[in-house]
């Protein structure tokens, strides 16, 4: 076992995302479809315990095989991860708010510092010229990005300036990064096969953008409307990229669907989209997570995150 943990992947701290992000969309569901409320809050209680284990997990590996981590915290892709753990707990500050506001509160004045820390770290290889071109692939959005998920929580519990400020760093790097990745997508090189569904990350910046300005303002629609359109257009293109994506094998870069497709059903139920639309969006989402789920409980009840990767 203690061997065993110089193998875990860096990429197994992006679950509590994925699980975090169906338990608020079925919480919102509850609210806007008259869903079972039970559901959206089990997951959420699921997402705190997987957060603590994936957590704990990576810091003894930190402890035990300090080499084994740093060489992931190099790699061009894996260092993306990093951030995910901080995303994670920016989540589950929103699930405790509803029932515990002071716990919520202090969740999020820890998640979104240390999320900008870890922007900052990898900022500032770029800025020394420590960068790399394969540095430029969907997952480099979750540290950079990752700045526009505080305002959807922020904003209700009173963190409003710094909501807007974390929605600016979000945003903008966000229209940096786009470009790069879709002139990546344009001339190469192509993403290798076992990332490729990291293309479903492209779908989070505009579905949760959209979510954060709804806070910011007040209300839907006006900007939150004209990003949401964004969202539309990318979910109809993994969508129909989804035989595409089918004849790949399974990989942990499966979780990059999760989060991005709970954040779009959130959004259809808060920009009020028809009911089936909803339903349609929430049900695929929560397939996609539970699939992902079980295929990743079956490779860790194999052992398979404790031996070196084929």
């Amino acid at each position: 076992m203690r061997a065993g943990l110089a193998h875990l992947p860096l990429a197994l701290l992006v679950a509590p995302m994925g699980l975090g992000g169906a338990g608020l969309a079925w919480r919102q569901a509850a609210t806007t479809l008259g869903a079972p409320g039970v559901i959206g809050e089990a997951l959420l209680v699921l997402t705190a315990l997987v957060w603590l284990a994936v957590v704990a997990g990576q810091a003894a590996r930190g402890v035990l095989h300090p080499a084994a981590l740093a060489e992931d915290l190099a790699h061009p892709v894996r260092s993306s991860f990093l951030a995910a753990p901080t995303i994670g707990l920016m989540i589950l500050s929103g699930a405790a708010w509803r029932h515990a506001p002071g716990l919520g509160a202090a969740l999020w004045c820890v998640a979104v510092p240390l999320h900008l820390l870890v922007a900052m770290w990898l900022l500032r290889r770029i800025f020394g010229g420590a960068a790399v071109p394969a540095m430029l692939a969907p997952p480099l959005l979750v540290p950079l990005v990752g700045n526009i998920v505080a305002p959807v929580f922020g904003v209700q519990m009173g963190f409003g300036d710094a909501s807007w400020m974390m929605f600016g760093v979000g945003f903008v790097l966000w229209m940096v990064v786009l470009p790069l990745l879709l002139g990546r997508l344009f001339h190469g090189p192509a993403l290798p096969p076992p990332l490729q569904p990291s293309l479903g990350i492209m779908l989070a910046p505009p579905a949760v953008a959209a979510l954060a300005i709804g806070e910011l303002a007040g209300s839907t629609g006006g900007a939150a409307l004209g990003l949401t359109g964004v969202a539309v257009l990318f979910a109809a293109v993994l969508v129909s990229m989804a035989g595409d994506f089918a004849r790949l094998p399974f990989s942990l870069t499966w979780w990059s669907f999760t989060f991005p497709s709970a954040a779009f059903a959130v959004l259809t139920m808060a920009e009020g989209f028809h009911p089936l639309f909803c339903w349609a969006a929430l049900l695929a989402c929560t397939a996609i997570t539970c699939w992902v789920a079980w295929r990743t409980a079956r490779l860790a009840l194999a052992g398979a995150f404790l031996r070196p990767e084929a």
